[in-house]
């Protein structure tokens, strides 16, 4: 009797620690993120991107999404996205909540960014239409893990700069950043270098005879002035150049969720 009493009580010690391990695991191990349907990345792409999606979400607090479909059962990407969005409670903060989406059709060859909440403010439609075309190149070639790592990285540099500023100004280049630095620290080399040499007290009048030294005449000629017009270049491509044509597209899902868009081809 004994012996049953303690195989229960062992039994139910593993059936216990068995659930409370499964629920751990579940709570450490990361959401899902990169959504490929159209089974562009071998495991080990996947896998990498779905931990650097886990860091840089975290890290603004905005769940960067990849989603890429080889078959849109006869929906526009828009509407497959808002669908995708509504009916998996995206979300970093909450269901519905902070996300910023990149969807491939393969089918049709289209894609699609948007934003919603957080993400719909500091990546509006025209930082959007900025990393589509960043993307579109290599999602041509072919280099599917290259574009959407780039989109990850882009979307979380450009969700660090104030909205409503270009975030491909030249004040926010690393390398300009760094000659400003180099500049300012030379300068100010510079500046302690000529303090502590001492001031030079010989000068260009030191040993000038100004008794015997003057100005000959003073003459100013005025010759002409020439102006040249030039028809400024027209420039027809508002969108962005190669095959990533399309433009600034948001909106508001059928759930109601608003956001920011842009939609190509590649």
């Amino acid at each position: 009797m004994k012996y049953k009493i303690y195989l229960k009580w062992i039994l139910s010690l593993v059936i216990i620690f068995t659930v409370v391990s499964s629920v751990a695991l579940g709570e450490l191990s990361p959401k899902e993120r990169i959504y490929d349907f159209a089974n562009l990345l071998t495991k080990e792409e996947k896998m990498e991107l779905e931990n650097i999606a886990n860091k840089y979400s975290s890290k603004r607090e905005t769940d960067l999404i990849i989603l890429t479909i080889s078959d849109s059962m006869g929906k526009d990407i828009i509407d497959y996205t808002e669908d995708f969005y509504d009916e998996k409670g995206l979300g970093y903060d909450k269901s519905h909540g902070n996300t910023a989406i990149l969807t491939i059709d393969m089918k049709n060859g289209d894609i699609y960014l948007a934003g919603y909440h957080k993400a719909e403010k500091y990546l509006d439609d025209y930082r959007l239409d900025i990393i589509r075309d960043k993307i579109a190149p290599d999602l041509s070639k072919g280099n599917y893990y290259d574009a959407f790592y780039s989109f990850i990285k882009t979307s979380y540099k450009y969700m660090g700069i104030r909205p409503g500023v270009n975030p491909e100004n030249i004040l926010f280049k690393f390398w300009f950043q760094v000659m400003v630095s180099l500049g300012i620290a030379g300068i100010a080399v510079g500046i302690m270098t000529y303090n502590t040499g001492g001031r030079t007290t010989v000068n260009a009048g030191t040993y000038q005879d100004h008794t015997n030294s003057k100005i000959i005449s003073r003459r100013d000629t005025y010759l002409r002035t020439d102006v040249t017009k030039r028809k400024k270049p027209s420039n027809n491509n508002n969108s962005g150049g190669g095959n990533s044509r399309g433009g600034s597209s948001g909106g508001v899902s059928r759930g109601g969720h608003s956001h920011s868009g842009s939609r190509g081809k590649f």
